[in-house]
């Protein structure tokens, strides 16, 4: 499959055709909420693809010329386990080297087991938990040096 897969920066619709498969989410994003969020911002729309379908993706945006912060992601449940996450994190993150970022922040949840044990794994770090009755809920913001 490794062959087959291409990771690029993609648009906002190929984001929002992966999005609508991710059954964790609910109700997905709508191309307004993303627009919204992202106007003037510097932002990176990362897609995987896998025999030009897309499968996954990453999207973040500059919270000021110093820290970009990855703001959503999600792999189609198919696909998951193959690495794909990891291969869209470390783009993300060279790009952001490359773009002159100094720090990348992420949020994530308890409830995102995987994605947090990624995270926790390629050197980033905990630095605030917003707590919730419910302990699946608790929010949890990452920060990442980079160079």
């Amino acid at each position: 499959m490794q062959n087959e897969l291409e990771i690029k920066s993609s648009t906002l619709e190929h984001v929002l055709e992966v999005e609508a498969q991710i059954p964790e989410f609910g109700a997905p994003k709508k191309a307004d909420d993303l627009e919204k969020r992202l106007a003037n911002a510097k932002m990176l729309p990362l897609v995987a693809y896998h025999r030009g379908k897309p499968i996954a993706y990453k999207l973040g945006y500059a919270l000021n010329e110093d820290t970009f912060y990855s703001w959503l992601g999600a792999v189609i449940p198919a696909y998951r386990g193959r690495g794909i996450a990891r291969a869209l994190l470390l783009r993300q993150e060279a790009w952001c080297e490359a773009e002159g970022f100094s720090a990348i922040e992420v949020k994530t949840m308890n409830q995102f087991k995987t994605m947090l044990q990624m995270l926790i794994s390629h050197d980033y770090h905990i630095v605030s938990v917003k707590e919730n009755a419910d302990p699946r809920l608790v929010k949890i913001r990452c920060r990442k040096l980079l160079g």
